[in-house]
């Protein structure tokens, strides 16, 4: 009798030959390798598909249980012999190895009181999670988004606290919508929103994903910085935050198209850092590491993909919108005092390797 449950981690369902096959069944029929599934080895399998956003359907949950519960895989789903390659960092000699404890949010009461934060991105994953976070702190936000399904959502579940802007944050005349949305002022400035690209080495880069990656990771949050700085060097202060990518701190984690659009935000950020110093304008980036969001991600380039794949196997464990949303938050909040040009990391020791 199998003592697998949908609470039990992903690592510990290989040893089962049945329930292992269905799990990297998934993988396979994404034409991906098991190894994709190492930094989720942690994570209890229907925390996963809770992370997910949809990406990953319910029954996956379900399946492995079945399968492990009765030694016998349905026909109907995906499935893979297990290969035994599927590692994770692991602690050295004479360190524990027990379940870290789980990671609760510790909301601080009007932090954000009259405050207005514009926060990009906002109808899904990060963004989504950093919107709802200022609301709970008594902040107001101004929700950008191209999705006005994502932002009716959002309003339904926050309230007044929260006025939608359905706007690509690469036209020019998005900046102008927030600014009116915000009433003309903003106190912070929550650049999330972005695209990734395929994981395309520069050979084998297409005009197109170059184009739109670099416009809406780069062009878009330069416009909002562009259009809000004059206001809080009016008010004496404000903070902006870029959201960047461990991609912005190595040349391993993506393709090249973002790779460069996230070290170009890296240099946006210090360059505005270093002119408003003195002013209390105060501009910094959190860089993610793996987050499970739901995030569209093309499918990957030939070459290029095949390079970064063998890299992703250092990483540390995949982190929830909420949890990047606490560093997101804190940066945003006027407890970041003395706190200027700085690219914080969130991506559980990844950089550190």
């Amino acid at each position: 009798m199998s003592n697998l449950v949908p609470a039990s981690p992903l690592r510990d369902w290989p040893a089962d030959s049945a329930a292992g096959q269905v799990l990297h069944g998934l993988p396979a029929s994404e034409g991906q390798s098991e190894q994709a599934l190492a930094p989720a080895l942690g994570l209890p399998l229907e925390r996963l598909v809770r992370m997910s956003g949809g990406k990953l359907p319910p029954k996956l949950a379900d399946a492995p249980v079945t399968a492990a519960g009765t030694g016998r895989v349905e026909e109907r789903l995906p499935t893979a012999p297990f290969a035994g390659t599927v590692s994770a960092v692991e602690p050295g000699p004479g360190v524990g190895t027990g379940t870290p404890e789980p990671w609760t949010e510790q909301v601080t009461a009007g932090r954000f009181g009259c405050q207005t934060v514009v926060v990009t991105g906002a109808a899904a994953g990060i963004g989504r999670a950093v919107a709802a976070r200022i609301v709970r702190e008594g902040g107001r936000v101004v929700a950008v988004d191209v999705s006005a399904d994502g932002l009716e959502a959002l309003a339904a579940d926050l309230g007044k606290a929260v006025v939608p802007v359905a706007a690509d944050i690469t036209a020019p005349a998005s900046a102008a919508a927030v600014l009116a949305a915000a009433d003309g002022r903003v106190d912070a400035l929550a650049n999330v929103a972005g695209v990734m690209d395929d994981d395309a080495a520069v050979h084998e880069v297409d005009d197109t994903i170059w184009e739109r990656v670099l416009r809406i990771n780069v062009d878009g949050p330069m416009r909002l910085m562009r259009a809000v700085v004059p206001g809080m060097l009016a008010a004496g202060g404000g903070r902006i935050v870029n959201v960047v990518s461990e991609a912005a701190l190595r040349g391993s984690a993506a393709g090249a198209a973002y790779t460069t659009s996230k070290h170009a935000l890296v240099g946006l950020t210090k360059s505005s850092a270093y002119q408003y110093a003195g002013t209390g304008v105060q501009v910094n980036a959190v860089a993610p590491g793996a987050v499970a969001t739901g995030i569209h991600v093309p499918a990957g380039a030939p070459y290029g993909s095949v390079r970064t794949a063998k890299m992703r196997v250092a990483i540390p464990g995949l982190a929830t919108a909420e949890e990047l949303a606490a560093s997101i938050t804190f940066l945003l909040s006027k407890d970041a005092v003395n706190i200027n040009g700085a690219i914080l990391p969130s991506d559980g020791g990844w950089s550190a390797a």
